[in-house]
């Protein structure tokens, strides 16, 4: 699993994405945001969506597909391409509260599905070095006053 601050709203607005697969090779891409009590949900068909992805991917795959694969590309690309701040956790436990399932026409970066929404670690010392992810600067600028809690 990896685990990357993203940048979803210019100039200044982050939150913490995690990118994972499942099944025997890695079909399902799941991408999920950790919550975090100062930030907002980050709805990611949405954030996506705003990064106009059709001009990438085109409109032929159907409902929300341009949408999925730049999510993909931003997870697939934040394991390949680390940058600092960039967590990877081997064999983490976790969960996820589902807000979409996309199924692709074609495989996209080795993926057939997209599964998106609220992710957990089980593990409180994973979540708590995932939500120390999120840019010094924003914690203090968005807590006013209030701590984060992991």
């Amino acid at each position: 699993m990896t685990v990357l601050p993203l940048l979803h709203t210019w100039p200044d607005q982050y939150g913490i994405l995690t990118y994972t697969t499942l099944g025997a090779f890695g079909e399902t891409a799941v991408i999920g945001y950790i919550p975090i009590a100062i930030i907002p949900d980050m709805p990611l068909i949405d954030i996506a969506a705003r990064h106009q992805p059709t001009r990438v991917y085109g409109s032929a795959g159907g409902p929300s597909f341009a949408e999925a694969c730049w999510l993909m590309c931003v997870g697939w690309s934040g394991r390949v391409v680390r940058k600092p701040g960039t967590l990877d956790l081997d064999d983490a436990e976790w969960s996820l509260e589902r807000d979409s399932t996309t199924d692709l026409f074609k495989t996209v970066y080795g993926h057939d599905r997209l599964l998106t929404g609220r992710f957990t670690l089980t593990d409180s010392e994973h979540m708590a070095q995932a939500r120390a992810l999120l840019p010094a600067h924003d914690r203090s600028d968005r807590a006013a006053g209030l701590t984060l809690v992991g």
